[in-house]
């Protein structure tokens, strides 16, 4: 019986913990995730630390669009990503931007 309900428990919190995991959107798949995660660098950094970098600042949107338009390191030192990363357009930039700001 112990085990039983030791089994539940342990179901419940990874159903629990894969519920509150925040995933790419399509779009960010397609187009950041082969340099990205939103967890843990890859090639380039994660998206939560991306988002960490601009929190707070007023012009953060518009500062991260145009950094993914224009390409670059920011910083990073994981050397440069390239313009409009793997050809987003601009829509799916705003998108990503939005997405990335959004975490926490």
């Amino acid at each position: 019986m112990k085990a039983i309900v030791t089994s539940f428990a342990v179901a419940g919190l990874l159903l629990a913990g894969s519920a509150m995991a925040v995933d790419l959107p399509k779009v960010g798949k397609a187009k950041c995730g082969a340099c990205h995660a939103v967890d843990k660098k890859v090639i380039g950094p994660s998206l939560k630390d991306v988002a960490a970098k601009y929190a707070g600042k007023a012009d953060a949107e518009k500062t991260l669009i145009a950094n993914i338009t224009k390409g670059g390191a920011f910083g990073w030192k994981n050397g440069n990503m390239p313009p409009k990363g793997a050809g987003a357009k601009p829509e799916e930039i705003e998108l990503m931007a939005k997405f990335i700001l959004s975490l926490k």
